[in-house]
């Protein structure tokens, strides 16, 4: 089991954040996008954003150079002036910047890491460094929303990155859930809001009592890229953790997910596991076909690996879905399967 993570220090307005592009160039692509996450993040929560040297480069240009990107990775983290690291966007090659990580600059200069989907790769990193990360909102999916950031992110930002408290019970968004993709390329959609699913919960498809073990997980796909590195946790890594898993915009089919959960399982994974947490599946996939992940969920973890009473929770706010909430690396949370709850049971930050 992962002990003793290092937490860094919470979030104040008035704090100098720094955005990054880890991975595709979105902002030297998309401007104006870039540029309505940026305002409407400085606006909500009162901080001061700049760029990392390389954030706005050309795309093409940040492609050809991992090392520039792991560079502005390293001065982020060594600059005691920035308070929070937060990535533009994702993409499909962050993985290229490992090499050019150094852990140590990490570990000894705790900040916030916020993004999700390739963001996994760098979040992976800071684990094994041992440092609290985010698994959450970037600049231009997220904060940059359409005709405004949805409240329920707004609320566990504000809960999980700028109070030392207890983060506490996680509820479900009720407001209504979107995957609707409106071309960021035409300024004119910016203020026009996303259509709405109804939103029915989070689905408790099978479990016993309460669990709790610490956070891990990310992108199902981006993670798979990292099988077989150094930065794949050890196995006594995953002793008591709770996975969170979540699917890409690219729509991965529910076969997929099954063959990647039998992979874990051969790597004795599934079995020393808290519980799992399974997102609403990304990409333009109907709603009534979500239940196909939750049957090939429950077909490897409870028929071909024994495990019934282990927790799963799936259809849940987070990844490739909106409104999302935020998920800390390496905190402890907990499922409690006889109320139906979620809770991350302590703090993520520090004062």
């Amino acid at each position: 089991m992962r002990v003793n993570m290092i937490k860094p220090q919470k979030l104040q307005p008035g704090d100098k954040v720094a955005t990054i592009s880890l991975s595709w160039g979105g902002p030297g692509t998309l401007p104006h996008r870039y540029e309505a996450g940026k305002r409407q993040l400085q606006a909500e929560f009162g901080l001061t954003v700049i760029e990392t040297p390389h954030a706005l480069s050309d795309a093409s240009w940040l492609q050809r150079n991992p090392q520039a990107r792991a560079a502005d990775l390293m001065e982020a983290f060594a600059d005691p002036a920035i308070k929070a690291i937060i990535s533009t966007i994702g993409g499909d090659d962050s993985i290229r910047i490992l090499p050019y990580l150094d852990l140590d600059i990490i570990r000894s200069n705790p900040k916030i890491l916020l993004g999700f989907s390739d963001t996994t790769i760098t979040h992976l990193a800071c684990f094994k460094a041992g440092l609290v990360s985010f698994y959450g909102p970037a600049i231009m999916a997220g904060f940059a929303e359409n005709g405004g950031m949805f409240p329920y992110m707004v609320d566990s930002i504000r809960k999980t990155l700028f109070s030392a408290a207890p983060i506490g019970n996680i509820e479900p968004n009720t407001d209504g859930w979107t995957v609707e993709m409106l071309d960021w390329e035409d300024p004119e959609n910016q203020p026009r809001k996303r259509k709405l699913n109804p939103s029915p919960g989070w689905k408790f498809i099978q479990g016993k009592g309460i669990r709790r073990g610490y956070l891990i997980g990310g992108c199902f796909e981006v993670l798979d890229w990292l099988r077989g590195t150094d930065f794949w946790p050890k196995p006594d890594m995953w002793q008591d953790a709770i996975l969170f898993l979540e699917t890409s915009e690219e729509a991965p089919p529910p076969s997929t997910v099954q063959y990647g959960l039998r992979t874990y399982a051969a790597l004795g994974i599934l079995k020393r596991l808290s519980g799992i947490l399974f997102a609403r599946p990304g990409g333009q996939i109907a709603p009534e076909q979500f239940n196909e992940y939750d049957e090939v969920i429950r077909q490897v973890v409870t028929e071909e690996e024994g495990l019934a009473d282990l927790p799963i929770i799936t259809h849940m706010d987070f990844g490739h879905t909106d409104p999302m909430f935020v998920l800390p690396y390496g905190v402890q949370a907990e499922i409690n399967c006889d109320a139906q709850q979620f809770a991350i049971v302590e703090n993520a930050v520090v004062d």
